[in-house]
């Protein structure tokens, strides 16, 4: 089960209650989504390192390249 709490600044009420399913279901989208972005991000600094390593430089030394 997930749940959501909601948090009333004005009253300093808090409700927690359970996800409905249209809740659930994009909570869940979001994780996946998350997930599959951090393993682009992890897989694109591979291929940068790789690339670095086959030039024979440091990322800096390909910074001052670029610049």
């Amino acid at each position: 089960m997930a749940f959501i709490t909601i948090h009333n600044v004005q009253t300093n009420e808090i409700v927690e209650r359970e996800m409905n399913d249209l809740e659930l279901s994009q909570w869940q989208s979001d994780i996946l989504k998350a997930e599959s972005e951090k393993l682009a991000r992890a897989e694109i600094a591979a291929a940068k390192a790789a690339l670095l390593e086959k030039l024979g430089i440091t990322e800096d030394e390909a910074k001052l390249l670029l610049s």
